[in-house]
């Protein structure tokens, strides 16, 4: 498998794990001219924004390391915009999650940063 049927393969499997844990999924691989949030839920009340990230083995650090400020950022303005399109307001509760995936687990993070102003 190449690197993006990799990503893919641990997207979808992501998904089967948070289906199991009662996120209810309402977008996967969500793009705008913004960038592309992974997955968007429903769970616990909250409009959730999932950011799976995936190593082998972590010689390269941890999958929730690579979600650092910038990132954060990216994903943050994307969430807005999607938002926006969908005609939510500022008072719609939002949560972001990290999903850390290796071969051996997969690791939720719930709420793992605030909205990251620019």
């Amino acid at each position: 498998m190449n690197k993006r049927e990799v990503g893919a393969w641990q997207e979808q499997r992501v998904c089967e794990y948070l289906m199991e844990a009662g996120y209810k999924i309402l977008e996967h691989n969500y793009r705008c001219r913004l960038g592309e949030i992974d997955i968007i839920a429903r769970h616990k009340g909250y409009l959730v924004f999932v950011e799976v990230k995936y190593r082998k083995n972590e010689a390269e650090g941890t999958p929730e390391e690579a979600v650092n400020l910038r990132k954060q950022r990216k994903i943050s303005k994307v969430a807005a915009w999607y938002m926006n399109e969908k005609g939510l307001d500022i008072y719609t509760p939002v949560r972001f999650d990290v999903a850390a995936a290796t071969p051996e687990e997969i690791r939720i993070h719930e709420n793992a940063f605030d909205y990251q102003y620019l």
